[in-house]
């Protein structure tokens, strides 16, 4: 048995030891945010970018955020960078380029058109090409059947490359078009389900007045990639992209701990934080925001 002597002697070299240590020395290490697998939207960030584009990534990366879809593909660029380029600009801030946004006009594409499309996003060497928006005008069943027939299309070039297609949806998907509801009655029995991804935005179905876990028990598997963002306060059901009230993730009544736990049956892969409307002039804090709430209370 030790005598009290050498307890105090231990007690006095512990005591020494968590003086040295500083106050960490009685607190668990902090937490590696990279290792939740946050993604982010970089269209949340689009006015910070054009005026800093490694500086902006920076922050991202400081921040924790582990992958980044892109939302400007120009010319064979993206965001004025060729793909390799760009390609090594995040890989040096210790990020990845998991998807991008890439619009295929309702006029079509020829398949050379969709060949390049395809090769410099394999060069970026994303996982996903995202169809992220319909115009205005072409909004009716006519056009859609005509849109889906283009992107399978476009979807089995990119397969090609080894890149999975998809479509993003807002909230005007699920309106009643003379008794078509288009999301379930046109676009999900339509698309090459081998083929095309949904990339499921939960703050625009939510706004439509859908509830995103039984759309993943009526299509398990097919939602691969989800958009987060939260809404200030429940509202009525709204066809309309009014944005007025995205807010950061966490800080609305979306109950993601909810949905998150049916991330299975979805199919989900892989999900980015976006805000359409930069977090109302301070994205930097929006993103922030988002990203700490995710990591200490909605995905542990």
């Amino acid at each position: 048995m030790k005598t009290r002597r050498d307890f105090l002697k231990v007690s006095a070299a512990g005591a020494l030891g968590a003086m040295a240590l500083g106050p960490m020395a009685c607190t668990t290490a902090a937490v590696d945010k990279k290792s939740f697998g946050v993604g982010l939207q970089l269209y949340t960030i689009r006015d910070a970018i054009a005026d800093d584009l490694l500086g902006s990534l920076q922050k991202v990366s400081d921040m924790g955020y582990k992958f980044v879809e892109l939302a400007d593909y120009k010319d064979g660029k993206f965001y004025g960078k060729a793909p390799k380029e760009f390609k090594k600009m995040v890989t040096d801030l210790g990020m990845e380029i998991l998807s991008s946004h890439t619009q295929v006009e309702a006029a079509g594409i020829t398949m050379d058109n969709a060949q390049k499309m395809a090769d410099d996003h394999a060069e970026l060497g994303v996982k996903y090409c995202v169809q992220p928006w319909v115009n205005d005008e072409d909004r009716n069943i006519e056009t859609y059947k005509k849109m889906i027939a283009d992107w399978n299309q476009v979807a089995d070039v990119m397969n090609g490359v080894g890149i999975q297609f998809g479509y993003h949806n807002h909230n005007f998907e699920f309106a009643n078009l003379d008794g078509i509801i288009p999301y379930y009655d046109i676009f999900l029995p339509e698309m090459d389900k081998n083929l095309i991804t949904m990339e499921l935005d939960l703050y625009w179905a939510t706004k439509a007045g859908q509830d995103p876990v039984e759309m993943f028990e009526k299509y398990p598997g097919r939602f691969q990639l989800w958009h987060v963002k939260d809404m200030a306060e429940k509202s009525e059901i709204y066809y309309e992209v009014e944005k007025a009230d995205i807010t950061s993730v966490g800080a609305g009544v979306i109950d993601f701990k909810r949905i998150f736990a049916a991330k299975e049956k979805a199919g989900m892969k892989n999900f980015f934080v976006e805000d359409d409307n930069q977090g109302s002039g301070k994205p930097f804090e929006g993103i922030k925001t988002s990203i700490d709430n995710l990591t200490t209370r909605i995905l542990v």
